[in-house]
C-alpha cells in the first residue's frame, strides 16, 4: 500500500490530512504541559501541607512530637514532603522527555511536510508548464494547416481564371508551398512536444508524485509513531516513581505500627508526675459531741502548757503565716473558727460603729472551713505548693525550679545539666583547638602570632569556669531532689502539702506552725509535735524573707479585749493599732501593733478607719 499509487490524485487531501496529524500532535503536547502544570501544584500543595503541620522549633508543639503517635505523624509529613517530590519529578521527566522532544519534532516536522509538499506543488507547475506547450503547438499546427489548406485553395482557383496573369498565378502556388511548408513544420513541432509531454507526464505520475507522496507517508507515519512512544514515555515515567511512592507509602505504614500506647502513657506519667503522695482517709466527724469552743483542761491551750511552743530556727517570737492574705486558704486556717465575743453590756449599740455581734451566732463547724478550702480554687495544699503557685501566677520560674513538683523539677534540673555539660564540651573543644593553633604558631612564627591567641584563651578558659560553677550549683540541687525523692514517708507527705484526712491533722500538716484554734478546742500527739520538730526549720528557711503585709488603714480600741487563745491579740481600750485585714464577714479584724505583734480582735470592739488607697486596691 502506498499513497503515491493509491492516493496520485489526492494532492490535496493529503496536505490537510497531514495538517490534521500536526494540530493533533501540538494538542497531544499541550496535553502533557498542563499535566506538568498539575504536578508541580499538587507536589507544592502537598509541600505547603507538609510545612504547615510541622512542629514549630523552640515552641510548645516540638514537645508533643515526643510521643508515639506524634513521631509517627511527623514522619507521615515527612514521607508526604518525598511524596511531593516524587511529583516533582514527574513534571520534570515529563517536560524534558515528551514536551520538550515533541516540541522539537513538530519544527522539524512541519519543515519536513513543506519542502514534501513544495516539491509536489513543483513537479505540478511543470507538468503544467508542458500541458500548456503541448497545447499551443497543437493550436499552432490547426492554424498553420488551415492556412495552407487556404492558400492551396486559393492557387487553385488563380491557376483557374483565365483572366489571371502567369505571374499572379506563380505567386499564388508560392505562397501555397509556403503554408503547406509551414503547416508541416508546425505538425513536426507538435509531434515532439507532444511525445515530450507524454514522457513528463509519465515520469510524473509514476516517479514524481509516488516518491513525494511515499515521503509525506512515511513522515506521516513518524508522527503516528512518535507520539505512540510519547504515551509510552507518559506512562512509563509515572511507572518509574510509583517504587520510590510505594516506599514513602510503606513508610506511612511503618510509622503507624511504631506507635506504641503504652510508651506514651509512661511519657504521659514522666511528664506530668509530681512525686507527691496521695492524701490519706478523712476520719469520721462525731457531730453528737458539743462543738462549743472554750478553754477547758483539753484544749490546745492547756495542752500546749506541757509542751514548749514550736519556734522556726530558734526566732524570738512566735511566727503567724507570713503570706495571709494571699489565697483564701489562708484566711480559713489563720482566722478564729468562732464568733468574736459581743462587746461589753455597758455599751450602747449606737457608740459601736459596726454593730455588736450576737452571742447566739451559730458556731461554724471546722469541716465547713474544711468543705470550702478543699472546694476553693487553686486548691494550694502547703508552703511549697503555695510558693509555686505565687511564682506560676506571676510567670516567674526560679532558678532551682523550685516552683515545680519533685519529679518535674528533677527532670528540669538534669536537663539543665545535660545543657550546660554541653556547653562545657563545646567550650573545652574551642579552647584545646586554640591551644593548638597556638602551639602551631609558636612552631611557625610565619602562620600567625600565638599572643593574639592569648586573650581568646583566656576568654574560653574564663567561660570554661562559670560553665563549670553553673553546673555544680544545678548538680547540687538534682542531688538534693534526687535524695528526697525514693523517700515516700508520712514526712515527706506532710512536706508536699497533701492532707491526711483527719481533720484537724490537715490543718496542722498544711500550716506547720498553726498550734491551735483561737479556742483551743483541739489537741495534738506526741508523734505530731516530734514531726512539727522535724520539719519546722525547712519552714522557717523558706519564708524568714517573707515581706510582712502592708498596714491598710488604723483603728482604735472601743473596748478592752483579752486575747487568750492562739491568733488573736489582746487591746486596752483607747488603744491606736494599724489594720492589716478588714473583716471578711466572720466578725474577726486582724491588727498589728509595733510591727511585730499582729492578731484578730473582734470587729466590734475596734472602730477602723481605712485608707481609702488601700482600700480602691
Amino acid at each position: 500500500m502506498s499513497w503515491g499509487t493509491e492516493l496520485w490524485d489526492q494532492f490535496d487531501n493529503l496536505e490537510k490530512h497531514t495538517q490534521w496529524g500536526i494540530d493533533i500532535l501540538e494538542k497531544y503536547i499541550k496535553f502533557v504541559k498542563e499535566r506538568t502544570e498539575i504536578e508541580l501544584s499538587y507536589a507544592k500543595q502537598l509541600r505547603n501541607l507538609s510545612k504547615k503541620y510541622q512542629p514549630k522549633k523552640n515552641s510548645k508543639e516540638e514537645e508533643e512530637y515526643k510521643y508515639t503517635a506524634c513521631k509517627a505523624f511527623l514522619s507521615t509529613l515527612n514521607e508526604m514532603n518525598d511524596y511531593a517530590g516524587q511529583h516533582e519529578v514527574i513534571s520534570e521527566n515529563m517536560t524534558s522527555q515528551i514536551t520538550v522532544d515533541l516540541m522539537r519534532y513538530v519544527q522539524e516536522l512541519k519543515q519536513e511536510r513543506k519542502s514534501n509538499f513544495h516539491d509536489g506543488r513543483k513537479a505540478q507547475q511543470h507538468i503544467e508548464t508542458c500541458w500548456k506547450q503541448l497545447e499551443s503547438s497543437k493550436r499552432r499546427f490547426e492554424r498553420d494547416c488551415k492556412e495552407a489548406d487556404r492558400a492551396q485553395q486559393y492557387f487553385e482557383k488563380m491557376d483557374a481564371d483565365i483572366n489571371v496573369t502567369k505571374a499572379d498565378v506563380e505567386k499564388a502556388r508560392q505562397q501555397a508551398q509556403i503554408r503547406q511548408q509551414m503547416a508541416e513544420d508546425s505538425k513536426a513541432d507538435y509531434s515532439l512536444i507532444l511525445q515530450r509531454f507524454n514522457q513528463e507526464q509519465w515520469e510524473y505520475y509514476h516517479t514524481h508524485i509516488p516518491n513525494i507522496f511515499q515521503k509525506i507517508q512515511e513522515m506521516e507515519e513518524r508522527r503516528i509513531v512518535r507520539i505512540g512512544e510519547s504515551m509510552k514515555t507518559y506512562a512509563e515515567v509515572d511507572r518509574q516513581v510509583i517504587p520510590i511512592i510505594g516506599k514513602c507509602l510503606d513508610g506511612i505504614v511503618k510509622a503507624a505500627e511504631s506507635i506504641d500506647q503504652k510508651n506514651d502513657s509512661q511519657l504521659v506519667v514522666e511528664a506530668y508526675k509530681s512525686g507527691f503522695e496521695p492524701p490519706g482517709d478523712i476520719e469520721f466527724e462525731d457531730y453528737t459531741q458539743p462543738m462549743k469552743r472554750t478553754v477547758s483542761d483539753n484544749s490546745l491551750s492547756s495542752a500546749k502548757e506541757g509542751k514548749p511552743e514550736l519556734r522556726f530556727g530558734g526566732k524570738s517570737r512566735g511566727k503567724l503565716w507570713p503570706f495571709i492574705k494571699k489565697n483564701k486558704l489562708m484566711s480559713l486556717l489563720t482566722s478564729p473558727h468562732q464568733p468574736p465575743p459581743p462587746p461589753p453590756a455597758s455599751a450602747s449599740p449606737s457608740a459601736v460603729p459596726n454593730g455588736p455581734q450576737s452571742p447566739k451566732q451559730p458556731k461554724e463547724p471546722l469541716s465547713h472551713r474544711f468543705n470550702e478550702f478543699m472546694t476553693s480554687k487553686p486548691k494550694i495544699h502547703c508552703f511549697r505548693s503555695l510558693k509555686r503557685g505565687l511564682s506560676l501566677k506571676l510567670g516567674v520560674t526560679p532558678e532551682d525550679f523550685s516552683n515545680f513538683p519533685p519529679e518535674q523539677r528533677r527532670k528540669k534540673l538534669q536537663q539543665k545539666v545535660d545543657d550546660l555539660n554541653k556547653e562545657i564540651q563545646k567550650e573545652t573543644d574551642q579552647r584545646d583547638a586554640i591551644t593548638k593553633m597556638k602551639d602551631v604558631y609558636l612552631k611557625n612564627p610565619q602562620m600567625g602570632d600565638p599572643a593574639s591567641l592569648d586573650q581568646k584563651l583566656t576568654e574560653v578558659t574564663q567561660n570554661i569556669e562559670k560553665l563549670r560553677l553553673e553546673a555544680q550549683k544545678f548538680e547540687a540541687w538534682l542531688a538534693e531532689v534526687e535524695g528526697r525523692l525514693p523517700a515516700r514517708s508520712e514526712q515527706a507527705r506532710r512536706q508536699s502539702g497533701l492532707y491526711d484526712g483527719q481533720t484537724h491533722q490537715t490543718v496542722t500538716n498544711c500550716a506547720q506552725d498553726r498550734e491551735s484554734s483561737p479556742d483551743g478546742s483541739y489537741t495534738e500527739e506526741q508523734s505530731q509535735e516530734s514531726e512539727h520538730k522535724v520539719l519546722a526549720p525547712d519552714f522557717d528557711d523558706e519564708f524568714d524573707d517573707e515581706e510582712p503585709l502592708p498596714a491598710i488603714g488604723t483603728c482604735k480600741a472601743l473596748y478592752t479585749f483579752e486575747g487568750q487563745n492562739e491568733g488573736t491579740i489582746s487591746v486596752v481600750e483607747g488603744e491606736t493599732l494599724s489594720v492589716i485585714e478588714e473583716d471578711k464577714g466572720d466578725g474577726w479584724t486582724r491588727i498589728r501593733r509595733n510591727e511585730d505583734e499582729e492578731g484578730y480582735v473582734p470587729t466590734s470592739y475596734v472602730e477602723v478607719y481605712l485608707d481609702k488607697n488601700a482600700k480602691g486596691s
